[in-house]
């Protein structure tokens, strides 16, 4: 869970408390590493594929799969920043922080674009990129990475590459970070 994410979820304020580590920094290195070969191996390679990662939280995932997909095939790759908060349908719920802005360095219009994100939970963030997308151009096709697949799904979205299915209840919290993946909840 980002910075920005942390400071926005119920308890408002609140603090982030760790029960369980479910990934070493290792597990993630694997992870990106398992989904930067799915990548290449459903796309026949990386020629027109592009990477854009969700602010906040999929931003630093969506630069280590390029950094991954850049070693194993040799190809540069340019990582946009997507902010979908002004696309969200919950904007006048959560507060929107300017912090975070949206930068995509290259045309998407058809091309493939793997959106990146740290958590798919409800699949309403999701949504909200879909509809941010569309204004930057038309993508022949939008595939979707997360780190961490938590289901709770309350739209019909599915990740095509996933780097951990972990089953939580509702008021659990998922905190993705560089040194691995916690789980645990907010409190005051």
């Amino acid at each position: 869970m980002a910075e920005r994410e942390r400071r926005i979820a119920p308890p408002y304020g609140g603090v982030f408390s760790a029960r369980t580590r479910v990934l070493e920094r290792e597990d993630l290195h694997r992870a990106i590493w398992r989904m930067a070969h799915e990548v290449i191996e459903r796309n026949h390679g990386l020629d027109r594929v592009e990477v854009i990662g969700l602010q906040t939280g999929g931003v630093p995932i969506a630069e280590r799969l390029a950094e991954a997909l850049q070693a194993i095939e040799g190809v540069e790759l340019e990582v946009g920043r997507l902010d979908v908060a002004f696309y969200r349908d919950d904007i006048g719920l959560r507060p929107v922080l300017p912090e975070a802005v949206t930068h995509i360095p290259f045309d998407i219009d058809g091309r493939i674009v793997v959106l990146v994100d740290d958590v798919l939970f409800t699949g309403r963030t999701i949504r909200a990129a879909l509809n941010a997308l569309n204004d930057y151009g038309r993508a022949r096709a939008v595939q979707l990475a997360v780190m961490i697949d938590r289901g709770h799904r309350e739209l019909p979205i599915r990740p095509d590459f996933v780097g951990k299915n972990l089953p939580t209840r509702r008021d659990e919290v998922v905190d993705v970070h560089a040194d691995g993946v916690d789980l645990g909840e907010m409190r005051r």
